[in-house]
């Protein structure tokens, strides 16, 4: 099966106040497409960091990590600039959405950066609304949401540019067990379409959503369990 991500003993050391901080100590994971992975893991043992890694804001200290067939450890700057915009989609625990602009214009603003807004990315805009069920939305801003609504804005403004895959930074953490059963059969929706999804959570009834959970503790991989094939 192919891969949409390899990393293989991957390092990441910070240097805080003349120490050294090893976030991650040699993690190796390989992630099919159309897997769900959910990364959990007590604070501290680097979870973020990881997902920080996966998703290009940051770069390892050491091992290698493959993006389908590019090591993306070793891209410029710019590249991986690219890399971000056009293969990975992000949702984040805070939504991150544009209080000024509507849940339209929020979902648009990947294809702002690229200079791609035409008629048809605009359409494709509205059908990715209709699917996270906010086709009735479309012109309401984020205060005028629910938490539930916005994060299912910020989900549609992750699949603008069709990424190879979705990475998920606590996607529920801000919300009550009602809307957090609906984002989470959204998920389960968009994986079942084959999209491949990384998830940190410290939830285990949401980490029990994806088909492997991985732990980490103290920068290592505790361990890997597979509940369902990809």
């Amino acid at each position: 099966m192919q891969l949409a991500a390899r990393i293989q003993d991957l390092k990441k050391e910070y240097h805080l106040s003349g120490e050294v901080v090893r976030a991650l100590r040699g993690v190796s994971l390989d992630v099919p497409e159309g897997d769900y992975v959910a990364i959990m893991g007590p604070s501290g043992s680097g979870k973020s960091t990881l997902l920080n890694l996966l998703g290009c804001l940051d770069r390892p200290t050491g091992g290698s990590y493959y993006l389908g067939p590019d090591d993306v450890a070793r891209m410029s700057d710019d590249r991986l600039s690219e890399i971000r915009a056009s293969r990975i989609g992000f949702v984040f625990q805070s939504y991150n959405l544009i209080q000024q602009l509507t849940v339209l214009e929020n979902i648009e603003v990947p294809l702002y950066y690229q200079g791609r807004i035409d008629s048809r990315a605009q359409q494709r805009c509205r059908e990715l609304a209709q699917l996270v069920g906010l086709g009735d939305r479309l012109r309401h801003r984020p205060a005028q949401l629910s938490g539930g609504q916005q994060q299912r804005a910020a989900i549609a403004r992750s699949l603008v540019n069709d990424p190879r895959f979705i990475l998920a930074d606590e996607p529920t953490g801000n919300l009550d067990s009602v809307t957090t059963g609906e984002i989470l059969a959204l998920l389960d929706r968009l994986n079942r379409d084959f999209k491949t999804i990384i998830m940190v959570t410290h939830e285990d009834e949401v980490a029990r959503h994806a088909r492997r959970i991985v732990r980490l503790r103290d920068g290592l991989l505790q361990s890997d369990e597979r509940m369902r094939e990809v």
